[in-house]
């Protein structure tokens, strides 16, 4: 019974400390004819190659989960993914779910923010607000995150190209409120090679953009340990038409690519691979997700043992946020949308994510309403406290059906990140067009699907009924950039200008050679130089990325 003793021994060792520690959310869980749910199910049976493809939860190679005790011990992060018009506005939405119960803050930024434009620039017009919140200065993230607590919440923000300058900016704003760098928790996604293969807010050219990519490994191993210094996202590539199985092999080629730059510059790879996050979408297909998130897993493990030589286990641990999947809402009879988010936050939650944003009914026709953000919101808290779901580890482990996806996706991905590897890594493979490719043909094969009626869509090629305008919209008004066009304007006029100056010359001096540029991107920062500024300096001695076009 060489099962049963590998989980009476994980039980004694790896399952001990951690409850030792804290202990699970109940003492027993039971289902509502008072079944008992046993922590995780095993085969009562030898099965060949077990321990080497599953194992038990919080164990090499962490297909069945990072946490020996996972949703029993607490419960994913509920992270809403919100931010739009002004610091004051998205201020006043994070507060109100924080209210509602989210657990965590996840920063939507607008489109210049994104590219590493100031609001009063001409590259800005018409996109001020509209997509995310605008952020210019230290002064509006001194607004985002008043009243609330930098020591207490964990904040994610989707940024990539000015992800150094927006962290710089969030270190500076705990400052202010007493609290220092090494207590700071949360994540900014700061994933460029997705920018050039899916979604296109890149600034600079991909090897300046890998320097400051691994100075901010660096800097946050020394100065914000609790940190994730970067979130490997793959829901981008599968919102851009991906599969699932390219989801997975582009996201991991990626990670690849960046512990390669890690280790290229100096740093050991369990020094910073324990903060290395990933970010994956969810869609409909529920055994297909599950299977894909437990893959992913595996794949991470064996790849950062055997290829990079990992020795501590949080190195080998995929740890990823999930949100629902955008590009299935449908603007026709958008009430839809919340049971496709109810089955992708499943299928996450099924397949063992660590946080979850869960889409909103409207947010295809808008930015979502809060009776909208709180259905959503809903939606994770029902699964959480009334579906039993969370009370056992890895559920649909031994499923004929799950396990043979999981050994499918698996192996498809690894091919494909054996011939980006062929094509030199991921940058190489990209600067090519190998994954743009690939993508654009999946793509095109979904959108033909569905045009053919291969694959029915409800309300949009089946089931349609006649629907009226749609009412009741968040629309962000043109006096939001007007208003934050002034308010930049008397920062600037009221800040140190000469200090601003000289800040902006240091960065310039460091980027033309080889220092970390964190501690001068800071040093600007808490002057009140701009974003757009801060940028400015870097495209001057960077220069600009010029896309790759496939046809």
């Amino acid at each position: 019974m060489k099962i049963q003793e590998e989980k009476k021994r994980w039980e004694a060792s790896t399952l001990k400390k951690v409850i030792d520690k804290r202990a699970e959310r109940k003492k027993t869980f039971l289902t509502s004819s008072n079944l008992e749910m046993e922590r995780v199910f095993t085969p009562d049976f030898d099965v060949p190659g077990y321990s080497e493809k599953l194992g038990l939860p919080g164990e090499y190679p962490y297909t069945r989960g990072v946490q020996p005790t996972m949703y029993r011990g607490q419960f994913w992060t509920m992270r809403q993914y919100a931010g739009f018009g002004t610091a004051k506005e998205s201020n006043e939405r994070y507060r109100y779910l924080l209210g509602a119960g989210q657990t965590g803050l996840s920063v939507a930024f607008d489109l210049p923010t994104q590219m590493g434009y100031d609001s009063d620039s001409a590259m800005a017009n018409g996109e001020v607000g509209k997509v995310g919140v605008a952020i210019d200065t230290l002064a509006d993230m001194e607004i985002l995150f008043d009243q609330i607590p930098l020591d207490k919440v964990s904040t994610s923000m989707t940024i990539n190209a000015t992800a150094a300058v927006l962290l710089c900016m969030y270190i500076a704003v705990a400052e202010k409120q007493g609290v220092s760098s090494d207590q700071v928790m949360g994540t900014i996604q700061n994933d460029i090679l997705k920018e050039y293969m899916a979604r296109g807010t890149y600034i600079y050219p991909p090897q300046e953009s890998m320097r400051v990519i691994t100075d901010i490994f660096a800097y946050c191993k020394d100065h914000v340990p609790q940190w994730n210094t970067i979130s490997i996202s793959g829901y981008h590539i599968r919102e851009a038409g991906s599969s699932a199985v390219q989801e997975v092999a582009f996201t991991l080629a990626d990670g690849i690519a960046y512990v390669e730059a890690a280790i290229k510059a100096g740093l050991k790879v369990d020094e910073f691979a324990p903060r290395l996050a990933f970010f994956f979408n969810a869609h409909n297909n529920l055994f297909e997700e599950v299977a894909k998130f437990r893959a992913a897993r595996r794949i991470w493990a064996k790849v950062m043992k055997e290829r990079f030589g990992a020795s501590d286990p949080r190195s080998m641990m995929l740890r990823f946020h999930t949100q629902t999947a955008g590009c299935t809402l449908t603007a026709q009879q958008p009430d839809n949308n919340i049971m496709r988010v109810t089955i992708q936050a499943l299928s996450a939650v099924l397949g063992g994510t660590q946080s979850l944003h869960t889409n909103s009914r409207d947010e295809a026709l808008a930015l979502p309403t809060e009776a909208s953000v709180r259905i959503a919101l809903r939606t994770q808290q029902v699964i959480a406290y009334e579906s039993g779901v969370a009370d056992s580890i890895d559920p649909l482990a031994g499923s004929y059906l799950v396990e043979s996806l999981t050994d499918q996706i698996e192996a498809q991905a690894l091919a494909y990140i054996a011939k980006i590897d062929e094509l030199g890594g991921a940058a190489e493979a990209i600067s090519r067009g190998y994954q743009q490719k690939e993508i654009q043909d999946s793509a095109f094969a979904y959108q033909k699907s569905i045009e053919t009626n291969d694959l029915i869509i409800v309300g949009v090629n089946q089931f349609t009924v006649k629907e009226d305008p749609p009412t009741g919209l968040l629309k962000i008004k043109p006096e939001v950039e007007i208003a934050q066009k002034k308010s930049l304007a008397a920062i600037k006029a009221g800040r140190d200008n000469a200090a601003v100056a000289a800040k902006l010359a240091a960065l310039k001096v460091a980027a033309t050679g080889t220092e970390n540029l964190l501690p001068f991107i800071l040093d600007a920062v808490k002057v009140y130089a701009s974003l757009g500024e801060i940028s400015d300096v870097l495209r001057g001695v960077f220069g600009e990325h010029q896309e790759t076009v496939v046809l």
